[in-house]
């Protein structure tokens, strides 16, 4: 990816972060001249992965395989007793996150405004393969039972919650969505288990200065 994409990825979200009132924390704004200033006061967003996280899952067509996220807070079991994360999600219309599961971590995703969020369910099976076995998640707190690779479309104030083991694919229809991710902690070295092979972070063609660091940047 250019780093000139990448600046204007985040300047986009950011713009519609603010159209739907969802305020992030001031150093989302820092610019790597001021990170070089932060000491260890900071040291908590540095290796907790906190912040800017750009993708193409090194596809090559971030409009159509992608993902821009921050990550707001999470726990690091090496260094602090923080059990959880939170994340925000600029979903583009008709951008895939690719299909994929996490070994460890619980999450609930959160449709917090914009279009309609779309996802898809498999379970996994013991050599972590999906399968046509029905999906039990909870949608809001209800059990709903959702058939394998099916489309379960959810509207702004929607949430389901996904236990480990169960492959999920997502996009956006009628537009982008802000989705919101409360979770144990995030791991992204260790606990994320794509069905095909991908990269997690990009390789940067540094087109232009980078205006933001990303989260794995510091």
């Amino acid at each position: 990816m250019k780093r000139s994409e990448i600046n204007r990825y985040i300047n986009e979200a950011k713009k519609f972060f603010a159209e739907h009132q969802f305020h992030l924390p001031v150093w989302v704004d820092w610019s790597p001249a001021e990170w070089a200033t932060k000491g260890a006061e900071c040291d908590e967003i540095r290796r907790n992965g906190l912040g800017w996280d750009v993708t193409d899952f090194a596809s090559g067509e971030f409009d159509k395989v992608g993902l821009t996220l921050v990550t707001i807070r999470n726990g690091n079991v090496k260094y602090d007793k923080k059990t959880y994360c939170e994340k925000i999600m600029f979903v583009r219309e008709n951008q895939i996150t690719p299909t994929h599961f996490h070994w460890r971590k619980m999450e609930d995703i959160i449709h917090r405004g914009g279009g309609v969020f779309c996802v898809k369910l498999w379970k996994a099976d013991e050599n972590e393969q999906p399968t046509n076995e029905p999906c039990s998640v909870q949608v809001d707190g209800v059990t709903t039972v959702v058939p394998a690779g099916e489309v379960l479309r959810l509207y702004p104030g929607q949430s389901i919650s996904f236990e480990p083991y169960m492959y999920h694919q997502f996009w956006s229809e009628n537009g982008p969505s802000m989705i919101g991710e409360v979770s144990t902690v995030n791991d992204d070295a260790n606990d994320n288990r794509f069905l095909e092979e991908q990269g997690r972070y990009p390789s940067i063609d540094e087109d232009e200065p980078a205006q933001y660091l990303l989260c794995n940047e510091y």
